[in-house]
């Protein structure tokens, strides 16, 4: 759930910020918010660019080996876990998620020149 909630901020950020604008949220534009969105991608992007794997699923292995859960159980969990996994994890060769990646961060980039994070006092104003 950690790891799909990470995900979740990371893809759905970048929704919120764009659509918080045109509805007037002032919160997508909190420098705090914004910094930490980027943060988030960056640090994605940059495990894809170097091939590391990420913490939370060498987490995730590691927790579920240590409960005795194999790969081959993992497909016949519950309902929620299955379709959490399906939605995480998925095949394809490692350039195709460096280009995502590259691509979504570069978006998030774009946002901030867009709809240019405020400060608290600046959203104050």
């Amino acid at each position: 759930m950690l790891h799909f909630a990470v995900v979740a901020f990371v893809a759905g950020g970048l929704a919120f910020i764009i659509i918080g604008n045109f509805v007037h949220w002032r919160w997508v534009n909190a420098l705090w918010f914004r910094l930490l969105h980027l943060a988030a991608i960056a640090i994605v992007a940059a495990e894809a660019w170097f091939g590391v794997t990420c913490p939370l699923t060498t987490l995730e292995i590691w927790l579920r080996s240590k409960s005795g859960v194999t790969a081959a159980a993992m497909l016949n969990e519950s309902f929620v876990g299955y379709w959490l996994h399906r939605l995480l994890f998925y095949s394809a060769p490692p350039w195709v998620f460096v280009v995502a990646y590259t691509v979504f961060g570069l978006l998030v980039i774009a946002a901030w020149f867009w709809f240019p994070p405020r400060s608290n006092r600046s959203a104050k104003r």
